[in-house]
């Protein structure tokens, strides 16, 4: 599994904690500094059955200071795509990329679920 992560980020600091305290196993990329390619942000919104908006930091100081609120409904998803490659500050965090799951930011319930059901078939 793949946790990509901004260390600084807090929210990507209780994440890895959550993690950690249930021994789950991951191996950690640094979203500033190993960006998600083209590629992989294709074949991860994807799999994943997530609207691609849902890749975006929204709440981040890039992606407010693009204006991309009014932008990416204008966007055609190849773009947005195109665009997320960019900057590693622009993609939501922290990603979870598992064999047959992938999870934009965190939240503990999905979380739970989704590790729960992937655990239990291991």
């Amino acid at each position: 599994m793949l946790f990509i992560e901004y260390p600084k980020c807090s929210t990507c600091q209780k994440a890895k904690k959550w993690l950690d305290e249930r021994k789950i196993s991951y191996e950690d990329r640094h979203i500033a500094q190993n960006n998600p390619t083209e590629e992989e942000l294709k074949e991860w919104y994807k799999r994943s059955g997530l609207p691609l908006k849902r890749f975006f930091n929204t709440s981040g100081l890039k992606y407010k200071e693009l204006g991309l609120k009014d932008k990416l409904p204008e966007m055609s998803e190849e773009d947005q795509l195109k665009l997320l490659a960019t900057d590693g500050m622009l993609v939501k965090r922290p990603l979870i990329v598992a064999e047959d799951f992938i999870l934009t930011g965190f939240k503990e319930k999905e979380w739970e679920e989704k590790m729960r059901d992937n655990l239990e078939r291991k």
